[in-house]
């Protein structure tokens, strides 16, 4: 049964060492997700976004506080049960959209279904619906280079969903786009949470936020500052 909600995160900190300092990033978040729901973290360059994104996808631990997602606390679990954790469960999309230079859009978004194991004729398939649903069925072929920003990001977004995870997690994946895409890959957000994935996006630009209406977490210097 999935879990009442999916993401909870209690009096999560994260410390960096810098020389001699020590840098704290977050101070303390306290969060919590329902399955289902779409959350907006917003908050100017450097309060803290993406930590917090990395800290809830288990790309990174905590320095104090806990994280549990779908039941799975991230706290307790070896690097290996993490890393399986995140290729079934959690998508990520990223400002730079990380694509592999030297494969098609089919077979970037096929990556991971097959670093999980499923038969290759299946992963193609599932890459193909997946691009066919944003839009780029005309596009399979192309390689990154070969593509505009706004179809590379949603090739990144394909492929973050392909495998159907039950947590997508976004930083700042509006950045580098104009405000059209930038509304066009939001209402992509909207279309994946429609069918039940909870959907976490770091952004910004509060007024894109504001123009999609989704619940916000406003984040300065790694506090929580105000929830809406």
């Amino acid at each position: 049964m999935e879990a009442r909600n999916q993401i909870e995160a209690r009096g999560l900190v994260k410390e960096f060492v810098d020389g001699p300092r020590i840098v704290r990033v977050l101070r303390g978040i306290d969060l919590t997700v329902a399955a289902g729901e779409t959350v907006a973290i917003v908050g100017e360059s450097g309060v803290g976004k993406s930590t917090l994104l990395h800290l809830l996808g288990g790309l990174e631990r905590p320095t104090g506080g806990t994280v549990r997602v779908a039941d799975f606390d991230l706290g307790t679990r070896s690097e290996r049960e993490i890393a399986r954790f995140r290729n079934e469960k959690v998508g990520f999309v990223f400002q730079f959209h990380h694509l592999l230079p030297d494969f098609t859009a089919l077979e970037n978004v096929m990556m991971p279904c097959l670093i999980s194991g499923v038969p290759a004729g299946e992963a193609t398939e599932r890459a193909r619906l997946m691009l066919e649903r944003v839009g780029l069925a005309e596009r399979l072929s192309h390689r990154p280079g070969e593509l505009s920003g706004g179809e590379q990001q949603r090739v990144a977004v394909a492929r973050a969903v392909v495998r159907r995870p039950s947590v997508v997690l976004a930083d700042e994946p509006t950045g580098n786009l104009d405000p059209d895409l930038s509304l066009e890959i939001m209402n992509l957000f909207r279309e994946i949470n429609a069918r039940g994935t909870t959907v976490l996006v770091a952004t910004h630009d509060r007024e894109l936020i504001r123009r999609v209406g989704r619940r916000t977490l406003s984040l300065d210097h790694g506090s929580v500052v105000e929830a809406s």
